[in-house]
C-alpha cells in the first residue's frame, strides 16, 4: 500500500502550529514552485499604523515556517528541523488590505541539512515584497530526543 505524501498534512500543521494559529496563516498547496503559505491582512497584524503593512517580523515567521515546511515536502516523511540559517532580503512594504502569500522550495538537500530558497508576496513572486534563502537542519527522531 503507497503512503499518501507527506504534504497531505500540511494544512493540518499549520492549523496547529500556535503562531501560525494565531496570526491566521494557512496552507495553500504544493506545486513543482514548492509550497505556498498564506495570510489574509488583518489589522491587528500592522506594524506601522500609518502605513497599514504588515509587521516584518510576521513576515520573517511566515518564510521561516514555509521554508521548513520544504524541507519535509523534499523529505516527505517527518523528521525535526531546525533553521539554522535564515536571511531575507525585504524589496518593498506589503500592500495593505492584500493576502500575503509565501512560495518556498527545497532546491537541495544533504543527508543533514535542507536548502531552501522562498518569496513573499501578494500576486506574483516576480514582485516579491521579499525573498529568503535558508538552511535547514534535519535530524532523525531519535537524534532529537537526546
Amino acid at each position: 500500500m503507497t503512503q499518501p505524501p507527506f504534504s497531505d498534512m500540511f494544512g493540518t500543521i499549520i492549523d496547529n502550529t500556535p503562531y501560525m494559529k494565531a496570526i491566521g496563516a494557512y496552507y495553500v498547496g504544493t506545486s513543482p514552485d514548492g509550497i505556498t503559505m498564506a495570510l489574509p491582512w488583518r489589522e491587528d497584524l500592522i506594524g506601522d499604523p500609518d502605513t497599514r503593512v504588515i509587521a516584518s517580523g510576521v513576515v520573517t515567521a511566515l518564510l521561516d515556517n514555509c521554508c521548513g515546511m520544504a524541507v519535509w515536502d523534499k523529505v516527505n516523511e517527518f523528521k525535526p528541523v531546525a533553521t539554522l540559517d535564515l536571511r531575507i532580503d525585504y524589496m518593498r512594504a506589503a500592500i495593505p488590505d492584500q493576502v500575503l502569500k509565501v512560495t518556498a522550495k527545497c532546491y537541495k538537500l544533504t543527508r543533514t541539512i535542507g536548502f531552501v530558497r522562498a518569496f513573499a508576496y501578494e500576486v506574483s513572486a516576480d514582485d516579491p515584497v521579499a525573498a529568503a534563502q535558508a538552511a535547514f537542519v534535519i535530524s532523525s527522531p531519535a537524534q532529537a530526543k537526546t
